[in-house]
């Protein structure tokens, strides 16, 4: 049995492109990252969980039944991590499972957040505590339960005389503020992969655009990008959340209606990439203070090389880099995260900035599941 505290975080992000696990031990809020690991989604799951997601009508027997898959599926994939690393479920202090978001409307009469991935399960078929349900609690505390990472990125990264912002681009996209005085601010910012991913799948049958490469086939329309840039949410102040029932297909082809002119598939997809930068980078520029601004970049898309020129390309005095070059890995930061999180849950620490999600006070968040 190992002496240091290990901790295991999961995520299945919005692209569903697999499941990340990491093995991490936190130390004064000092992250050590010892191990990775990514874990198939089996394609059926994958097509019945984004039928959800997208909004199609669906059933409580359907609903509860992807609820136990992706139970079972989070606690496949930690019993595979453990055999890889040869430890045992008595070496793990607790597991932080993120769940897989079907939906979330943080605003409105009744705001709701809703992640599967049965958490019971996950204790009992792995034998180790876990602890899920992260964000309900923000959220009866009047926040927006999202973004959670902010308050892990700020353990990361020291502060310097410039602004500092952190971009984590999954299927939507997010940015951690840390300001010169030490304020925090984030929020999820738009679009991240998650239009791109859902316009090749329709064009080519492909679940991403390798390195922007469909993208860097086509020219940009001024026209979608008009149309995409009406977007309202776009405008609305922080603290704001959103995700794939607001960002899709059916949503991007209602803007493609209104278009006169006519319009390639590779077009579409190099607008889409245009837009997903531009309404990055304008949020960014918010916060610049002409002293060597730093964008750090994490998530899927740091490793779409299309995707990272045109963010220079609108950021020129900013220094863009990725967080894997400043230790940390990209393709990994929000399971670290929710390592984190379980470890502060374990200790009862704050886990969530009021600031960034609109809560009305600090709180410890999280659920604890028994594995006994």
């Amino acid at each position: 049995m190992h002496t240091k505290a290990l901790y295991i975080g999961i995520m299945s992000g919005t692209s569903l492109d697999g499941v990340d696990l990491v093995l991490a031990h936190f130390e004064h809020d000092k992250t050590h990252c010892l191990n990775t690991f990514e874990f198939p989604i089996p394609s059926e799951l994958k097509h019945n969980t984004l039928q959800v997601c997208q909004g199609q009508s669906t059933t409580l027997k359907a609903l509860g039944k992807l609820d136990h898959q992706f139970g079972l599926l989070y606690a496949a994939a930690v019993n595979a991590f453990l055999d890889h690393l040869k430890l045992s479920a008595q070496d793990i202090t607790a597991i932080g499972c993120h769940g897989q978001t079907v939906y979330h409307q943080p605003t409105g009469d009744t705001p709701f957040t809703s992640q599967i991935g049965d958490a019971n399960l996950v204790a009992i078929k792995t034998g180790i505590t876990t602890i899920a349900d992260f964000r309900r609690k923000d959220m009866a505390l009047g926040g927006q339960g999202a973004p959670l990472v902010p308050a892990y990125h700020q353990t990361l990264f020291p502060l310097s005389k410039a602004c500092k912002i952190v971009l984590n681009i999954g299927g939507i996209a997010n940015i951690s503020v840390l300001k010169a005085n030490g304020e925090v601010l984030g929020y999820d910012t738009g679009p991240g992969n998650m239009l791109m991913d859902a316009w090749i799948e329709k064009c080519l049958n492909k679940p991403f655009d390798h390195d922007g490469q469909f993208a860097r086939s086509g020219t940009v329309s001024r026209e979608l990008i008009q149309g995409l840039q009406q977007d309202p949410y776009l405008a609305e102040p922080a603290p704001k959340s959103t995700g794939r029932e607001h960002y899709n297909l059916p949503w991007l082809e209602h803007i493609l209606s209104q278009i006169d002119t006519p319009l390639s598939e590779q077009d579409v997809q190099a607008s889409l990439l245009e837009f997903t930068a531009s309404s990055i980078a304008q949020q960014c520029q918010l916060y610049q203070t002409h002293h060597q601004d730093q964008l750090l970049v994490c998530g899927g898309g740091a490793n779409n090389s299309a995707l990272m020129q045109a963010l220079k390309a609108h950021l020129p005095t900013w220094h863009i880099d990725t967080t894997d070059a400043h230790g940390v890995s990209g393709d990994y930061m929000e399971a670290l995260a929710f390592a984190w999180l379980a470890y502060r849950r374990i200790h009862n620490l704050p886990s969530n900035l009021p600031k960034v999600t609109g809560a009305c006070r600090a709180t410890s968040l999280g659920i604890i599941y028994n594995a006994e």
